[in-house]
């Protein structure tokens, strides 16, 4: 069976299921997708028989389809006063328990320490979330804790790792949300998901809302949007003008992050009452960010070593030296796979043995038979043994440390993937929009 015909059929017998239900708009949508499915892979389908069969189905599922369409589209009866709360009710109740999931209920584990450099963000974020649960004191009268941070920069400096940071050390409710848990294909729904999302956040106060990828929500209204994006846009920012508005009791702290704050609509900038720029790492944050990706990984690197690497390593993201460090963390590994001479030590551990030049250490010595090593080919000099990785007994294998030497060529074969000209752009939006701390 191709691919399309698959997608064809598990779409179908959703709708079937959608039908069965009574959830028609559902049904009708499904069986619409189906059919189109279906159609291609009749295009593709070289086998007559099955052709076919294929039409058959098409026809029935077709014949459904128009039934539907034509029950749909009938005026639909207004319902009494008291039967509209009630179904209101329902509804708002299924979407709050699509909300639920956006809700984080173990905390990520991730510690302010764990966030290399970014003082100035963690700075802003512990007077934001922190200081107002541990000294309400603090703010009184006129001076109230922020309601709305932007964080933003190339991506891969770290801003959703400094969202995880605050689910964990801040005592709050924590909903972490994108476009996909908003966003509706039926009219009104995302409106309505959006204000339900922010209720139950005060509900649930304190708490905070991370919104990830906040421009693909709230970009910049235009004159070819349809009614449904502008009603989201709408909402959005009525909602942030009702968090800045709450009182202790309802307090919300919405952080947003965006890799281009430029495409975000201006009412919502202005919202967004602190914009804190995470820029590319400096050589003391690369360094942090080295050993830190490192942890506990048996290496044998100096001081000296992870200071060059954060010199060499200029331009990169947290995300690119997660790949770097990666990368050779998995070198001893290829190490072992391409190894045709191992050792053994005082364990009856076997360590695999560098080639030099495509040749053994010390390849001049003659080697000969020993049975002593299970029939294995042992050199007279070094007895270094021959064999490959698969030869060993799976406990028997000993993974060499990582060595600074894995590090340079992990480094050599990584680009940043941030372009200086991107930089520009971002320095420029911060001269215009940005804020300091």
């Amino acid at each position: 069976m191709s691919d399309t015909l698959k997608a064809a059929t598990e779409t179908v017998t959703k709708a079937i299921e959608a039908d069965n239900d009574k959830r028609y708009d559902e049904a009708y949508s499904l069986y619409q997708r189906a059919l189109e499915q279906f159609m291609i892979a009749i295009k593709w389908e070289k086998n007559p028989t099955t052709k076919e069969i294929i039409l058959k189905r098409v026809g029935t599922y077709m014949e459904r389809a128009e039934t539907l369409k034509k029950e749909l589209s009938k005026p639909k009866e207004p319902k009494k006063k008291a039967a509209v709360g009630k179904d209101d009710d329902e509804d708002n109740n299924k979407l709050r328990g699509a909300l639920e999931s956006a809700i984080v209920m173990e905390k990520p584990n991730v510690k302010w320490e764990d966030v290399a450099g970014l003082d100035e963000a963690k700075s802003m974020l512990k007077e934001a979330v922190i200081l107002p649960q541990k000294f309400p004191q603090l703010f009184t009268g006129e001076r109230r804790p922020w309601s709305g941070i932007l964080l933003y920069g190339p991506p891969g400096t770290g801003k959703s790792f400094l969202a995880k940071a605050v689910a964990t050390e801040a005592e709050s409710t924590f909903f972490s949300v994108s476009s996909s848990d908003l966003v509706s294909k039926w009219q009104g729904e995302s409106q309505r998901l959006v204000r339900n999302l922010f209720e139950m956040a005060r509900e649930k106060a304190p708490s905070i809302v991370f919104i990830d990828e906040v421009d693909s929500l709230v970009s910049s209204r235009s004159e070819g949007e349809n009614n449904a994006q502008l009603q989201i846009k709408t909402e959005f920012l009525v909602q942030m003008d009702g968090v800045k508005k709450g009182g202790p009791t309802q307090r919300v702290l919405v952080l947003g992050a965006t890799n281009t704050p430029w495409s975000l609509d201006p009412a919502m900038r202005r919202r967004f009452e602190k914009r804190i720029y995470i820029p590319l790492p400096e050589d003391p944050s690369r360094e942090e960010m080295f050993r830190l990706n490192v942890g506990k990984t048996p290496n044998n690197l100096t001081d000296r070593d992870f200071k060059e690497l954060a010199r060499d390593s200029k331009g990169f993201s947290g995300a690119d030296i997660s790949i770097v460090v990666r990368t050779a963390l998995m070198q001893p590994l290829k190490t072992a796979q391409r190894a045709e001479f191992f050792r053994e030590d005082a364990d009856g551990m076997f360590i695999p043995i560098k080639l030099i030049d495509d040749q053994p250490p010390c390849y001049k010595c003659p080697m000969k038979l020993s049975n002593s090593k299970g029939g294995k080919q042992v050199c007279a000099n070094c007895a270094s043994i021959r064999c490959t990785l698969y030869d060993i007994e799976g406990s028997k294998l000993k993974v060499p440390d990582v060595t600074a030497e894995d590090f340079k060529q992990a480094l050599a074969k990584t680009n940043p993937s941030v372009a200086p000209k991107e930089l520009i752009r971002f320095q420029e939006w911060t001269d215009e929009f940005g804020q300091e701390g």
